[in-house]
């Protein structure tokens, strides 16, 4: 197993890509800090994973509220002695043209996107250089690279967290921390509930796979990049889309 009696924290893992790479850590031996804003779903997902056998603790953590994010930080420390693994997951779209778009809707997904990956990051990074050790893992997208039609806030969150992989690759890999961004393309999750059949068959078309992502298949990107098997790994931008940007 490549996360053996490592600690690590993944936001937003109530569902989605979260919950798949909490429960992939798990199956790779690590111990899963399962947090979500929605605490049931956090507990479910701990449930989950306990039902595997493997190792959860479920927190409801809000990433724009430090308070919460610290007392997840405290309870996790007291209990390991350390924190090994980041994966800043956590977040929304709230979408509309630009000439549409409310200040609401901007704040709300950058606060979310942006600031909560800062935030939390922040409350883990001393505890890391203490160690002299740790991963950090940003869910960026193919948006933040590309753009998209209706999605000026979520691009520019999205773009926005791959800058900060790249600033905290530099500012931490000499004290033995990694930090690295995923870009996933279309992938089978609950935010995509709401889009009409016929355009999900459009975006399956402009896939060379022919296909939607799996949420385990980012998982599986995350739990590569969280391993020593990625030790050289520092400041890249992963891109798992299935091709979709060829």
């Amino acid at each position: 197993m490549r996360l053996t009696a490592k600690v690590a924290i993944i936001t937003g893992a109530g569902r989605g890509i979260g919950q798949a790479t909490a429960i992939k850590f798990a199956q790779e031996g690590a111990c899963v800090a399962v947090c979500d804003i929605d605490e049931q779903s956090a507990i479910e997902t701990a449930r989950i994973i306990e039902h595997r056998r493997g190792e959860a603790m479920p927190f409801r953590v809000d990433v724009t509220d430090k308070v919460s994010i610290q007392a997840m930080v405290e309870a996790l420390h007291e209990r390991y002695g350390h924190i090994d693994i980041l994966v800043n997951n956590a977040g929304i779209v709230a979408d509309a043209q630009l000439k549409k778009m409310t200040d609401e809707q901007f704040d709300r997904v950058i606060d979310i996107n942006l600031k909560g990956t800062y935030n939390c990051t922040r409350a883990v990074v001393d505890i890391m250089l203490e160690q002299q050790s740790g991963v950090i893992l940003n869910a960026s997208s193919i948006v933040g690279l590309y753009g998209n039609f209706g999605q000026t806030n979520y691009a520019a969150s999205k773009f926005g967290v791959i800058g900060m992989v790249k600033t905290w690759a530099r500012e931490l890999g000499k004290r033995g921390i990694r930090a690295n961004a995923v870009c996933p393309g279309f992938i089978s999750t609950p935010i995509i509930d709401n889009i009409p059949d016929k355009l999900i068959d459009a975006l399956e078309h402009k896939v060379p796979l022919g296909r939607l992502g799996k949420p385990e298949e980012i998982a599986n990107a995350y739990a590569f990049l969280a391993s020593d098997e990625a030790s050289y790994i520092n400041g890249a931008v992963l891109e798992v889309s299935g091709g979709l940007t060829i």
